[in-house]
């Protein structure tokens, strides 16, 4: 399998790393074609302590926890149209883009194609694969959910950055890993399930009108 990841400005990018984390430990991914905007570069340096630099692919392998030569993800400027992820004759599976702003869910539903990560999801769109966006904003403007409406009768599927919380997290990472974990189930790719919902048998359980 191959992906396309896509990281902007929003604020979540710890939702970002941990998907990233996910699919390198999955097994099922060959290929991550990762697009950094350089407002996502300020904002894991200001949420995460990242040292992360443009075009920097071995400081990037480090962030997510693989060795500094891994060649699973491979990084692509913002302004390089030519990327492989630009072209629809390009064969992948699909694109996520986590954490993604408001300014970027304009541009995709609009079609401005003015850098990789507006183009890419644009190539998604036409090619009718899987474009999973995971906005981070609240509250949400009468734009913003016309745009994600938009997008979402264009083909993509729309994750708000909402976690869940039956499964009782008990730290930031177990609470990150249940959006990560849906993230991962769009695409089937194998995860520890561990905040899948088993189900229960409604004894005991007392129901307020």
């Amino acid at each position: 399998m191959e992906l396309t990841v896509a990281i902007t400005g929003a604020s979540g990018s710890i939702y970002a790393q941990r998907t990233l984390v996910h699919l390198a430990a999955s097994g099922a991914v060959e290929r991550v074609n990762l697009i950094m905007s350089g407002a996502a570069l300020i904002v894991a340096h200001v949420e995460l302590g990242a040292q992360l630099k443009e075009g920097d692919g071995p400081a990037v392998n480090e962030w997510v926890g693989l060795p500094s030569d891994s060649k699973l993800i491979r990084l692509h400027r913002l302004d390089n149209m030519a990327a492989t992820p630009a072209s629809g004759s390009h064969r992948q599976d699909g694109m996520i883009v986590v954490p993604c702003s408001m300014g970027t869910l304009g541009a995709m539903a609009t079609g401005a194609g003015t850098n990789l990560i507006h183009r890419a999801a644009d190539v998604t769109l036409k090619e009718g694969r899987k474009l999973v966006l995971v906005p981070r904003e609240s509250p949400y403007n009468a734009i913003h959910l016309e745009n994600m409406l938009r997008l979402a009768r264009a083909g993509a599927r729309i994750l708000p950055a909402s976690p869940g919380f039956y499964h009782r997290p008990q730290t930031l990472t177990e609470l990150v890993d249940h959006l990560v974990f849906r993230i991962l189930d769009q695409f089937n790719v194998p995860h520890s399930q561990a905040t899948r919902w088993q189900g229960t048998d409604g004894k005991d359980q007392r129901h307020e009108n």
